[in-house]
């Protein structure tokens, strides 16, 4: 039985700078960006959207994200009926942040690992969504998805991953053999009964 990955990023409609302290829960959610292995298709989500999203996450093996369990399964949490740290997730900055000892950028690693740069920033997706620029937005976080895809697929195949540093490519050694081991957690807080 293949492994159902949810590959997920999310965008705010805020930024922490707009905040009195720097704290992820003062962050509201503006879109979700999500690749379903099951179907091999993006979609983005809206917050009116999220009950159509919900059951894709419940019905996951694996939530895959770029400093996902620091910053966007919190926030999702705040629209979430249960607990989605329940379930398995693999946050790919935490995988390189235990080997370097530091963090890098999902920019830096698309830039190193894949030869391509992300399109955008968080700062720019704010703007987009205060201008109501929601498919400038959508795009955007549908590019993040696949670049965090592509970077855990090479992961996968290689067990390195490359970043730019200065201008310098740098390997950083992954050991990727447990990302797909063990059962999912799989949670219903939202499927019929």
């Amino acid at each position: 039985m293949n492994m159902r990955k949810i590959i997920f990023d999310i965008e705010t409609k805020n930024a922490f700078s707009d905040l009195p302290k720097r704290d992820v829960l003062g962050l509201d959610l503006s879109l979700v960006g999500v690749y379903d292995s099951a179907t091999d298709k993006y979609e983005a989500y809206l917050e009116e959207d999220l009950t159509k999203m919900w059951p894709i996450f419940e019905q996951a093996d694996l939530l895959i994200g770029f400093n996902s369990n620091y910053f966007d399964i919190p926030i999702l949490n705040k629209y979430y009926p249960g607990d989605l740290t329940n379930l398995k997730s693999l946050d790919l900055l935490e995988e390189i942040h235990k080997v370097l000892g530091k963090r890098t950028s999902l920019n830096s690693l698309a830039e190193g690992t894949l030869n391509s740069q992300k399109s955008g920033d968080g700062l720019m997706a704010i703007e987009w969504w205060k201008n109501g620029e929601i498919e400038k937005l959508k795009k955007y976080c549908i590019d993040d998805v696949r670049v965090t895809k592509e970077i855990y697929d090479f992961a996968r195949e290689n067990n390195y991953l490359l970043y730019k540093k200065s201008g310098e490519l740098r390997k950083v050694p992954v050991d990727t053999s447990k990302w797909e081991e063990g059962e999912s957690a799989a949670i219903n807080f939202t499927l019929p009964i």
